[in-house]
């Protein structure tokens, strides 16, 4: 009796030395889930943030070329302000911090590098003129001479503005004297005129006529008169971020951005 009850009381303690290291490999198991848990992260992607001035009559273009760069370079964000090439040229010059500038003119973005603020500017599309008339055109105007009929309400771009350059050649090679009601400070100016009904007519670029859609009409100008604009980009000596800066003027420059501009109304660089 005495032997058996030893024998049971011997059974009874043995039983946790057994289930100790069970316990304690089911126990390093579970903390090796938390540790590779706790180990596994996605690492995020670096943030970059450019700012690039472009002339107005690149505000479509340009934005849909901010999305796809934006969508190619994960953390990246495009910031633009668009205005006259002329205004722009000005801020760049007395030192608005920018990372790109892209000029309807090749004039102002020649002040730009010449005051040291840009290098190596490269073209990347032209454009040309065009009237445009309200929709349902009440001065019924039909060609550029039916600009300086009596009663006739015309709006151009100021005159040191790219499309207010452009617009004084296209008349002094036709020949037509016009004096505006108003003058825009850019070529959005003069296409808002028109879409308001302000004026009979106005004197903007072809890619501005084809972005309005159904809001205008455009009537062509003669080849032999009109006047063509270059549109230069570079990236600015002051950008914070040179590398994404540069990254951004290859994307215009490349065949993504080509088929941007193409499908705009833009012509190939000349």
């Amino acid at each position: 009796m005495i032997r058996t009850a030893r024998k049971a009381r011997a059974s009874h303690l043995a039983v946790p030395l057994v289930l100790v290291p069970a316990l304690a490999l089911v126990a390093a198991g579970c903390g090796s889930d938390d540790d590779n848990a706790g180990s596994t992260s996605t690492t995020a992607p670096e943030t970059h943030k450019i700012t690039v001035l472009a002339a107005a009559s690149l505000t479509g273009t340009f934005t849909e070329l901010g999305k796809q760069f934006e969508a190619a370079h994960l953390g990246t964000t495009v910031t633009f302000s668009f205005a006259a090439s002329s205004a722009l040229a000005q801020q760049i010059n007395s030192g608005a911090p920018a990372d790109v500038f892209a000029s309807a003119s090749t004039k102002n973005m020649t002040e730009v590098v010449d005051a040291g603020n840009a290098t190596d500017p490269k073209v990347f599309a032209t454009n040309s003129l065009e009237i445009a008339v309200p929709k349902d055109n009440p001065a019924h105007i039909d060609e550029l001479g039916d600009l300086d009929e009596p009663g006739v309400k015309v709006a151009l771009c100021e005159e040191q503005v790219p499309c207010g350059v452009a617009a004084k050649t296209v008349l002094e090679k036709s020949g037509e004297k016009i004096t505006p009601v108003t003058y825009g400070a850019d070529v959005k100016a003069v296409l808002t005129s028109v879409t308001l009904g302000e004026v009979d007519a106005g004197l903007v670029y072809q890619t501005d006529v084809a972005a309005a859609g159904d809001k205008v009409t455009g009537i062509e100008i003669p080849a032999d008169v009109n006047a063509r604009t270059t549109y230069p980009v570079a990236t600015l000596k002051d950008a914070k971020d040179q590398e994404t800066a540069k990254a951004f003027v290859d994307y215009v420059l490349s065949d993504e951005g080509s088929k941007v501009f193409t499908e705009a109304g833009f012509g190939p660089p000349a």
